[in-house]
């Protein structure tokens, strides 16, 4: 007779370390085989040099050394669609639970039903954490209960909860309860179809001077001075609850607000998932957009005549990562300058960003287009030339990125900015008033 076992089953969580729904597993009384599933789902439609394939396939080998290390064990990997990759481990195995972090995109939650419902006609117990962010779903709501549009009233609420409870505390992980065996099946990037990327993230800086300084240089693009933890978050390498300590220790918010606006728009999207393809403020889904494929070329290759925009682009093509300040501007000037439709941005930023995170890439793109809750209102659109003087005045970043706007080689603009903001508020009255 098959030995019971319990599956821990890494999603958005890729690190050993406290892991809610890893500690929760190995404190029970069967051993533990952690599990990744390369979903074919989501894989078949990626480029065989995915640099996020690549990211995540390298953190799971690190993971699986030091499991095999420590533990005599490590991470049984699986290349499949989700629920027939489940069929296949139960007839494997003898499983009595099955354990993970939520995850709450709307493709996901769909996913997890399938696999809990499958389970729970094995007869199986599946179990799902809190792990990636402080307060989830509902827990931050308004008197009446319901979800916040709003992201200040949202963010004082979150904080006020925060000192309230015990939400950052650490979820030890060092209890020696995993699955032990030399033959835990395992995939290399070729075993999958893929090959390693040439792009890698820039490596994540939360020192204590990052953060502290985070207010008065986040904005320059030029400097190095935002710590680049986003594909760290975004895949669960780094616990949310140590970075969120360490923020909540340093005397100023600012970088404290940016990890509540990434929880903002998760609830968000949980509590109003029609925003995944559908303007937030439904009005907006009548603006006319010209939706000139020509112009979107232009501006994907960076190309558009404006230094700021063509570098950000740029780097973007080149990294898979961009100036968080620069998003805002590309954005914008695709959205208000070109009037393209917002989601036409959010699709490319979603297929480049190595930090891709559908909450906070469709939050932050809406925000963009005005379209979104608590977003910048349509009439706000940012001029790139005023942008560049004000953030990267000394041409540091542009030169990095598009070095020719410091000779005389570049392009002429691609279309007048007063013509395009003028275009783009009677474009958006007409349609918002129709």
């Amino acid at each position: 007779m098959k030995k019971p076992l319990t599956i821990f089953w890494f999603r958005r969580d890729l690190r050993l370390e406290d892991n809610v729904g890893l500690a929760a597993a190995l404190q029970g009384d069967n051993p533990v085989l952690p599990i990744f599933i390369f979903d074919t789902d989501i894989l078949d439609s990626l480029p065989r040099d995915d640099h996020r394939v690549t990211f995540i396939w390298q953190q799971l080998d690190q993971m699986n050394k030091k499991l095999k290390k420590d533990h005599g064990s490590g991470i049984a990997m699986y290349h499949g669609n989700v629920l027939d990759v489940f069929k296949q481990i139960t007839k494997e195995h003898s499983i009595e639970a099955v354990y993970t972090n939520h995850d709450y995109e709307p493709t996901a939650k769909k996913r997890d039903k399938a696999i809990a419902d499958f389970l729970n006609q094995q007869d199986i117990e599946f179990n799902t954490f809190k792990d990636q962010v402080i307060f989830e779903k509902l827990e931050i709501t308004k008197g009446d209960g319901g979800a916040y549009k709003v992201y200040t009233p949202y963010m004082r609420k979150w904080k006020q909860k925060l000192l309230s409870g015990d939400s950052i505390k650490n979820h030890p992980t060092n209890i020696k309860n995993y699955f032990k065996s030399k033959k835990i099946p395992y995939l290399s990037l070729a075993d999958i179809g893929f090959e390693e990327s040439k792009i890698t993230p820039p490596a994540p800086d939360t020192s204590e001077q990052i953060i502290e300084e985070y207010s008065h240089v986040r904005n320059f693009p030029g400097l190095s001075a935002t710590s680049k933890i986003g594909t760290y978050l975004r895949f669960g390498t780094i616990s949310i609850r140590k970075l969120v300590a360490k923020a909540h220790e340093s005397d100023d918010d600012t970088y404290l607000n940016e990890l509540i606006w990434r929880e903002f728009f998760m609830q968000i999207l949980w509590n109003f998932p029609y925003s995944q393809t559908q303007a937030f403020k439904p009005a907006y889904d009548s603006v006319s957009w010209r939706n000139d494929e020509d112009d979107f070329e232009k501006w994907k290759n960076g190309q558009t005549g404006y230094p700021l925009v063509d570098a950000g682009m740029r780097e973007l093509n080149q990294t898979g990562y961009m100036h968080n300040r620069v998003r805002m501007v590309t954005a914008s000037f695709l959205v208000k300058h070109l009037l393209i439709d917002w989601k036409w941005g959010e699709a490319y930023f979603a297929k480049k960003l190595l930090d891709y995170e559908l909450a906070s890439n469709n939050g932050n793109w809406q925000w963009s287009a005005g379209t979104g809750c608590d977003s910048a209102p349509y009439f706000r659109i940012f001029n790139p030339e005023s942008q560049l003087t004000k953030f990267d005045k000394g041409m540091e970043y542009v030169e990095t990125w598009a070095p020719e706007y410091l000779k005389d080689t570049h392009p002429e603009p691609m279309v007048d900015h007063k013509f395009a903001r003028e275009r783009c508020l009677e474009t958006y009255k007409k349609g918002i008033d129709s």
